[in-house]
């Protein structure tokens, strides 16, 4: 097998993997998962959720997602900090696009590749990140 192909091909496990993690989302309006790689090994995980110690419900009443719920993202990259893990050098494998306070932590956290299923209406953090060095890369599923 090819370089590429098989590049493409552990893209797509860990894209697939990622949504697989993120049905432990409590979230009801979007549940996303997030894997951080680095050298083929899952370092870290993550999926949108409240913080350690909340109830683990993510809407309001009103269906609107409360303030304080973590992104995927912002999940698996300060996990990883509390780890003896290092995220410089990982790729972050996401099942949606990333908002801008995610492109921030990204950018911050020395990961240089990002690979995502489904783009978000909001385009700012994906717009952010290819203002980067950071590899940034659309992958659709075939579902």
């Amino acid at each position: 097998m090819m370089k590429e192909e098989k590049k493409r091909k552990f893209d797509k496990s860990y894209l697939e993997m990622a949504h697989v993690w993120a049905k432990n989302s409590y979230c009801k309006r979007r549940q996303v998962g997030a894997l951080l790689v680095k050298n083929r090994m899952i370092i870290s995980d993550g999926y949108n959720g409240t913080p350690v110690g909340f109830e683990n419900i993510c809407e309001d009443e009103e269906g609107t997602t409360k303030t304080y719920v973590l992104h995927a993202e912002a999940n698996a990259i300060t996990k990883v900090a509390q780890s003896n893990n290092s995220s410089n050098g990982a790729t972050l494998y996401i099942t949606d696009a990333p908002c801008i306070e995610c492109s921030k932590l990204i950018i911050q956290s020395g990961i240089t590749r990002v690979v995502y299923d489904r783009k978000y209406r909001i385009t700012d953090g994906l717009d952010l990140l290819h203002r980067t060095d950071i590899e940034v890369e659309q992958l659709h599923l075939d579902k």
